[in-house]
């Protein structure tokens, strides 16, 4: 079992397809992680902002980059202080930081955060990296990083791993149960940006991919690797 997980949820999950916030499904998600840490798992979660604020949209309605950025960090607070919030209606200990500057939220350092999850606090992680042009893939690399975690965990909307071509489009699509940055580098295969997979090689960071729609599917995969992909930093 690992000591120390970083989880990484799109803002688009939050809402599951209801809105800006499904409150059954937030409801399930705040259980299922109490569950995990009542095992002894110490939680860490970056959230993303999708389901308020998309920067790819703000894009192509001609808003800068920059500012596109820095409008989605925003919204990745939000979410943050949101699911904190139900966590906390749960009786779960949790604690949300920011890395940008918002006065109702705890600016991130990661001295405190380390000391929040030795604690047995939930903390999650809102405003990405405070700098444009950074992902959430990258911010959780990093997260993970600082923090000390064992395994980033990315939990996807339907998508049950990695696989070498899109399963929605070929039905002869094979599933790897394991497979290297390095080869996910090389094949072009977008599960996780380039830059935040060239990082986590770089500093041996592993992480699984799975899906987790479902209910228990995250507990499911902290516990059991076998229903999803590893992406190993190194070959054995």
């Amino acid at each position: 079992m690992y000591k120390r997980v970083l989880l990484k949820l799109s803002g688009e999950a939050l809402g599951n397809g209801k809105g800006l916030y499904d409150p059954d499904f937030l409801d399930e998600l705040a259980e299922e992680i109490k569950e995990i840490a009542n095992q002894g798992t110490a939680v860490a979660i970056v959230v993303g902002g999708g389901n308020l604020i998309r920067g790819r949209i703000l894009e192509e309605l001609g808003f800068d980059r920059v500012s596109a950025d820095y409008m989605g960090m925003m919204g990745t607070v939000m979410n943050a202080i949101a699911l904190e919030n139900v966590l906390k209606d749960h009786n779960v200990k949790a604690k949300a930081l920011s890395a940008i500057d918002v006065e109702t939220c705890e600016k991130y350092n990661a001295l405190n955060s380390r000391e929040y999850l030795d604690k047995g606090y939930v903390v999650i992680f809102g405003g990405g990296v405070s700098q444009p042009y950074f992902s959430t893939d990258s911010t959780a690399v990093l997260r993970a990083l600082e923090n000390k975690c064992d395994v980033i965990f990315l939990a996807k909307n339907g998508t049950d791993g990695v696989y070498d071509s899109d399963p929605s489009l070929n039905k002869d699509a094979k599933k790897f149960t394991e497979i290297t940055y390095e080869e996910l580098l090389e094949r072009d295969l977008k599960v996780i940006d380039a830059s935040a997979a060239a990082m986590a090689r770089e500093y041996g960071l592993d992480a699984f991919v799975f899906n987790m729609n479902g209910k228990g599917n995250i507990k499911k995969a902290i516990n059991d690797t076998t229903i999803g992909t590893i992406i190993k930093a190194k070959e054995k």
